[in-house]
C-alpha cells in the first residue's frame, strides 16, 4: 500500500493535469476563436427583435431541456426556462446543500443580477459561445451544443434500464464542464450527453436547436404588454402603492404574502389559453417607471430605501408545474381587501420597522392590523397560502416535509372565533412566545431550538389557560367551529401529500380517511407561512434549516392537537400515541405536558366506537357543499364500469403499496378518436412517526402503506407513466394487486409502463403535457422529470 503522502502526491499532480488540460484548451479556443467575453454576443443579439428560428428552437427546449433544467434543483443551476436562463448559463456550486456553515450568496434569476455581466463575476460560465461569432464557432465554443452532439454521437444503450454509467438520483454528483473542460468530459462520460438518462433528440429537433446555436443562439425581445394588461397593471398598482398609512402597511402585508405566487388577471383570461402572469416585487421606483428590484434575502427584509413601491413584473419563463402557483386578481377580490385592509375601523399610528426581531414576526410586524383581515386575507385562497410551502421557489424540501405525515387533510377555524378584542389581545401577549427562527437571519444555531421548545410550550400552556376560559361553555368546540367557506369558497378544505422530498397541495377533503388531519386558526397559519416560505432561506446554511425543521414540529403538533380537541377527551391520548409511535421520551414528555394536554370536553355528540371516523363523516357531510368534484373519477371520461375497475388501485394496501412508485401517472385511451384521459396513482407511505430528523427508512410503517387514486395529473414529479387503452384495464388492475417483489412491479412496467429509456418516451412525454396543459391552461404547467425513477 502506498504511504499517505504518495497518495496525496497523486491526487495534486491529477488536479494539476486536469487544471493544466484545460488551460491548454482555452488557449486553443482563444488562438480559433478570440478571446471570450460576454460583450460578443450581446453586439450580435442586438441586431434581432424576433426569430421564428428561435421559436421553433425554444419548443424542443422546453419540452426536452426544460423538464430537468428549471428550479434551483436544476443540474449545475442551468435555469433554461428563459433567454435569460440560459445566457446567463451554468455554475457548479450546489444550491442544496445541508451541510454548509455559512449561508451562500442567493443567485435568483431576475432578482440578484439583471446582465451577463454580472452573472460572470458571480461564477456562472456560458452555455453559448462568447467568443467570436461565427457559425463554426458558435458550435464549437457552445458547451450546449456540444451537449447535444455527444449525445447524437453516443445515444443512449438499447437497454430496458439504464446501465452503471448513469446516476439518475437527486443527490448525484455532478458534472458541470465549462467549454475548455468538455473534451475531459466527454472522452471520461461518453454517454453523459444531453438529454441525460434519457433518449436523445429527434434528428429534426436536433437540427432546429443546432442551427439556431450555429445562427449566434439569438433571442427575441421580452414581448411588449397589450394595452388592457397596462390598464389592469396601472389600476393594481396604484391601489397597493396609496399614500396612507393603512394602504401602505396592508400593501407590505400583501406583498410578503403573495411574492411567490403568480398574479393573473382573470377577467382578460381567455378560455383554454395560459395568461401572462406576474411576480408582485418591491421596487425602489414607484408605479410608471422602470422597476428596480430590491434584491433582499426575504421579502421582509430592511429594502434600504426611503420608501417601498409595490410593482408587477412580468412573468416571461416557460411555466413549470412545480413552481407555479397561479393567482386570480379581479375587482370582487381587490373590493375585499378594500373591505378588510382600508374600510375597517383601526388606527395605524406608525409603520413597524425592518428590524429582524419586528419583520421576521408576522404577529409583532402587523400587530396594528385587524387580525379578522390578515386571517380573512389567507383563508380566502387558502390553497395558495399552504401551496407557499410546497411549491414556492423551493423545489427540493425534505428538510421541511419529512415533518409531515404522507396524506392528512386540512381544515381552518372560522374567522368569527378570532374576530373579537379577547383573541386579538391575546395574541398580542404572545408575540415573544411565537418568535421565529428568520429572526436569526440565514446563519444560525441549532441549539437555538431549546429556547423555541420552551417558548412554545409556554404559548401552549397560556393558549389552553385561554380556550379553558373562553370556551367554558363549549361555544365553538362543534363543528360548527369550522370555516365552511362561507358557503361558496372550494378553499374551505385542503387535502396534502408528501411525496418524500416534495409534495401536492390540492383543494377538498381528497381520498380515504386519513391518519391525521390539521385544524388550523389564523396564529397557526401565519406562522407557517413565515417559518416554510417568506422566513425561509435555501441558501442559509445548515443552521437555519435544522431548526425550521425542529420549529415545524411544533406547528404539526399544534394543528393535530387542534384537532384532537374535537374528539372525545378519553380517545385524544390514545390516538395521539398511535401517530408518535417509536417516538422519544423527550417529544412523549412534550406531548403529555404541552401538545395534547388540553381535557375539555367538545359539544359533538359521537354514538360509535369509532369517533375519529364519525368526526371524519360529520367533516364530510358540513363541508359537502363546497367540496370541489375535479379529482373524483366521476369526473373522467371513462364509462362508470371501467371508472369502477380502476378504482380498485385506490384500495391497494401493505407490502404492494410499498413497492409501487410516490406518483404514478396513468394515460387511459378512451378508444374515442384520439382521445385520452389521465390519473395519477400515489402510494401514502405510513411512518411510526414523522418526528424523526433521521433515518426515516427505519421509521417506516410499510404494513400500512396504502394508495390513493385521482382524476387528472396530481403532483409535479412523476416517478412513473403507465399507458394503456381502457379495454385493459381490468388487466392492468389484476396485474397491480399481483405485485409483491421487484420482479413483479419489473413486469407491470414490460406490460404498461413508459420507461426513460424507451425509443417514444419524448412523443409519449408531448402527448401527455399537452393534454395536461390544455385541460389545465391556469394550473398547469411542464412537469419535472428529475425524479423518473430506473427500474
Amino acid at each position: 500500500m502506498l504511504p499517505t503522502f504518495r497518495w496525496i502526491n497523486l491526487i495534486v499532480l491529477a488536479l494539476v493535469f486536469c487544471v493544466g488540460c484545460a488551460a491548454i484548451a482555452r488557449m486553443d479556443l482563444n488562438e480559433l476563436y478570440g478571446e471570450e467575453t460576454p460583450t460578443n454576443r450581446t453586439a450580435s443579439i442586438m441586431e434581432m427583435q424576433s426569430s421564428s428560428e428561435f421559436e421553433q428552437a425554444n419548443a424542443v427546449i422546453e419540452s426536452r431541456c426544460v423538464v430537468c433544467h428549471a428550479c434551483y434543483d436544476a443540474p449545475c443551476q442551468l435555469k433554461m426556462t428563459s433567454s435569460h436562463g440560459i445566457e446567463r448559463g451554468a455554475n457548479k456550486v450546489k444550491v442544496y446543500e445541508g451541510s454548509r456553515l455559512v449561508a451562500e450568496k442567493p443567485n435568483r434569476l431576475f432578482v440578484d443580477a439583471f446582465d451577463t455581466e454580472e452573472w460572470r463575476e458571480r461564477g456562472f460560465f456560458p452555455m453559448l459561445n462568447e467568443r467570436e461569432q461565427t457559425p463554426e464557432a458558435n458550435t464549437q465554443a457552445s458547451v450546449l451544443a456540444k451537449m447535444l452532439q455527444l449525445k447524437q454521437q453516443h445515444p443512449l444503450p438499447e437497454n430496458t434500464l439504464l446501465n452503471d454509467q448513469f446516476d439518475v438520483s437527486l443527490n448525484r454528483t455532478q458534472e458541470c464542464p465549462a467549454i475548455e473542460e468538455f473534451d475531459q468530459y466527454a472522452k471520461e462520460q461518453p454517454l453523459a450527453g444531453m438529454p441525460y438518462g434519457l433518449p436523445g433528440l429527434l434528428p429534426q429537433e436536433h437540427d432546429r436547436v443546432i442551427n439556431w446555436i450555429k445562427n449566434g443562439a439569438k433571442m427575441p425581445v421580452d414581448v411588449p404588454l397589450s394595452k388592457a394588461q397596462k390598464i389592469e397593471i396601472n389600476k393594481l398598482e396604484r391601489f397597493l402603492n396609496a399614500d396612507d398609512l393603512k394602504m401602505r402597511l396592508s400593501a407590505r402585508y400583501i406583498y410578503e404574502h403573495l411574492f411567490t405566487s403568480h398574479l393573473y388577471f382573470s377577467e382578460l383570461a381567455e378560455p383554454n389559453t395560459q395568461p401572462q402572469f406576474y411576480n408582485l416585487v418591491r421596487s425602489k421606483t414607484p408605479p410608471g417607471q422602470p422597476i428596480q428590484v430590491i434584491a433582499s434575502r426575504r421579502p421582509f427584509d430592511d429594502p434600504q430605501v426611503k420608501r417601498v413601491y409595490y410593482r408587477l413584473q412580468p412573468v416571461i419563463s416557460t411555466i413549470v408545474n412545480k413552481t407555479h402557483q397561479p393567482y386570480a386578481i379581479h375587482d370582487d377580490l381587490v373590493g375585499k381587501w378594500q373591505q378588510w385592509f382600508i374600510e375597517a375601523e383601526y388606527q395605524i399610528d406608525t409603520l413597524p420597522s425592518y428590524e429582524p426581531k419586528v419583520a421576521a414576526n408576522p404577529l409583532t410586524a402587523f400587530t396594528q392590523l385587524p387580525v379578522n383581515a390578515r386571517y380573512r386575507f389567507m383563508l380566502e385562497r387558502a390553497e395558495n397560502t399552504i401551496m407557499g410551502y410546497i411549491k414556492g421557489p423551493v423545489c427540493r424540501g425534505q428538510v421541511a416535509l419529512n415533518v409531515i405525515n404522507d396524506h392528512f387533510w386540512v381544515v381552518f377555524l372560522k374567522p368569527e372565533i378570532a374576530d373579537s378584542p379577547d383573541v386579538e389581545a391575546f395574541y398580542r401577549s404572545q408575540k415573544d412566545n411565537l418568535s421565529l427562527p428568520a429572526e436569526q437571519d440565514s446563519n444560525a444555531f441549532a441549539l437555538n431550538w431549546i429556547q423555541y421548545a420552551e417558548n412554545q410550550g409556554d404559548y401552549l400552556k397560556a393558549r389552553h389557560r385561554f380556550l379553558n376560559k373562553t370556551f367554558r361553555d363549549n361555544r365553538h368546540l362543534q363543528i360548527e367551529g369550522i370555516w365552511d367557506g362561507d358557503g361558496e369558497n372550494t378553499n374551505a378544505s385542503l387535502t396534502v401529500f408528501r411525496h418524500f422530498d416534495n409534495a401536492t397541495v390540492v383543494k377538498g377533503l381528497v381520498g380515504e380517511s386519513p391518519k391525521t388531519t390539521w385544524v388550523i386558526d389564523y396564529v397557526l397559519l401565519e406562522r407557517i407561512h413565515y417559518l416554510l416560505v417568506a422566513g425561509f432561506d435555501v441558501y442559509g446554511n445548515y443552521g437555519h434549516q435544522l431548526l425550521t425543521r425542529l420549529y415545524m414540529d411544533f406547528l404539526r403538533m399544534e394543528g393535530e392537537s387542534n384537532f384532537l380537541a374535537l374528539l372525545p377527551p378519553e380517545t385524544r391520548r390514545t390516538e395521539a400515541k398511535n401517530w408518535y409511535q417509536k417516538s422519544s421520551q423527550e417529544l412523549k414528555d412534550f406531548m403529555n405536558d404541552y401538545a395534547f394536554s388540553f381535557e375539555q370536553q367538545a359539544s359533538i355528540h359521537f354514538t360509535t366506537h369509532n369517533p375519529k371516523q364519525e368526526l371524519y363523516d360529520k367533516l364530510n357531510q358540513y363541508l359537502e357543499p363546497v367540496q370541489p368534484k375535479s379529482h373524483e373519477l366521476t369526473s373522467s371520461e371513462l364509462s362508470p364500469e371501467n371508472q369502477a375497475i380502476l378504482a380498485e388501485l385506490g384500495k391497494i394496501k401493505g407490502k404492494t403499496a410499498s413497492i409501487l412508485p410516490e406518483i404514478t401517472m396513468i394515460m387511459v385511451e378512451t378508444g374515442e378518436g384520439d382521445r385520452a384521459d389521465i390519473f395519477t396513482l400515489i402510494r401514502n407511505s405510513a411512518h411510526f412517526n414523522v418526528n424523526s430528523l433521521f433515518d426515516e427508512e427505519d421509521n417506516r410503517d410499510k404494513p400500512n402503506d396504502n394508495m390513493t387514486l385521482v382524476h387528472g395529473p396530481l403532483g409535479s414529479y412523476p416517478d412513473v407513466f403507465w399507458h394503456l387503452d381502457a379495454a385493459e384495464l381490468k388487466q392492468l388492475v389484476n396485474t397491480v394487486k399481483h405485485v409483491s417483489t421487484e420482479e413483479d412491479y419489473a413486469v407491470l412496467l414490460n406490460q404498461f409502463g413508459v420507461r426513460r429509456t424507451q425509443a417514444d418516451f419524448w412523443a409519449f412525454s408531448d402527448r401527455f403535457n399537452a393534454i395536461f396543459q390544455q385541460h389545465n391552461p391556469i394550473d398547469g404547467g411542464w412537469l419535472d422529470y428529475n425524479r423518473l425513477e430506473n427500474r
